[in-house]
């Protein structure tokens, strides 16, 4: 069996990421297994400059779910690149930053920062506020993602992919931006805005009010996105959203994903991603799938 995968360029040895901001720099998890059995890492959100994030309460448990509103809180990226990534190159595995900021310049001087780094590639966090644009998100429209991926793309000789929020109208023509802005590969979906009230106090239970929601309850919703997208573009797609196990990773492939991302389901159990591993591989012996290429997109539609 051959879990090998060519992602963006990203040779991996297997399909199975773990999400930004799920897996912090990886020191945490690396005392319960060896990170070089990842396809690859993907960091916290990191910023040019250091992030305090935003004032608590900023997460809290719903139903299949979780609500955040960290705000990218990182000590941003020289802390990361001199204290960070040197322990993370210790393991076998690729290293993708997942890079954030609040303008195109921001976006922009950042990534020539990270490609001079000691990385893989690239994972823009386009969910991020525009503050030029009264604080929405860059990938809100097919013109914001195709402008801030262009210009990325001048200064960024690294993988680029792209990470899209799913709050919006039509996920297929914000990728096509993600596309034609010249990105490698696209990332989805990131979280869905959600509140929670708490009935007692009336107030929201975040003290940002809204936050993103992550886990079981928001899958559906993103194997619909990842195969519309796949009919759309021609770049290669990573698929993420309530993964929890190998069966909804392969869910994710089938329909169109080349590499999953395992996010909040390492909050639960921190083995996840190698039993998702684990479980990849024994689907593959079962129905005797030699390369797990084979499987991209091959979901039969009714």
């Amino acid at each position: 069996m051959n879990t090998k995968i060519n992602f963006a360029g990203i040779e991996m040895k297997n399909p199975v990421t773990v999400a930004s901001g799920t897996f912090g720099y990886g020191r945490e998890y690396s005392e319960f297994f060896d990170l070089g059995k990842l396809g690859a890492i993907i960091t916290k959100g990191t910023s040019l400059k250091p992030k305090s994030g935003n004032k608590p309460p900023r997460i809290c448990e719903t139903a299949s779910g979780m609500l955040n509103s960290i705000g990218l809180q990182n000590p941003g990226v020289e802390y990361f690149m001199q204290n960070d990534l040197p322990n993370l190159r210790k393991y076998d595995t690729k290293i993708i930053v997942n890079a954030c900021g609040s303008s195109i310049e921001e976006y922009v001087e950042l990534c020539k920062i990270l490609d001079k780094a000691d990385i893989d590639g690239v994972e823009l966090n386009l969910s991020c506020p525009n503050v030029k644009e009264g604080c929405m998100a860059f990938g809100n429209t097919y013109e914001g993602v195709k402008k801030v991926t262009q210009e990325v793309r001048k200064v960024l000789s690294k993988p680029l992919i792209v990470k899209l929020t799913p709050n919006v109208t039509n996920i297929a023509e914000i990728a096509k931006g993600v596309e034609d802005g010249g990105a490698d590969a696209v990332s989805l979906i990131n979280t869905l805005l959600g509140m929670k009230i708490d009935i007692y106090s009336r107030r929201p239970a975040l003290a940002n009010n809204t936050g993103g929601l992550s886990g079981p309850a928001i899958k559906p919703v993103a194997v619909r996105m990842v195969y519309q997208v796949s009919q759309a573009v021609n770049i290669p797609i990573m698929g993420l959203g309530g993964i929890t196990n190998a069966e909804d990773a392969i869910e994710f492939i089938l329909a169109g994903a080349t590499t999953i991302s395992i996010g909040a389901a390492n909050f639960i159990d921190p083995y996840t991603s190698i039993k998702t591993i684990e479980g990849i591989e024994n689907y593959m012996q079962r129905f005797n799938i030699e390369n797990i290429s084979d499987l991209i997109g091959k979901v039969e539609m009714n």
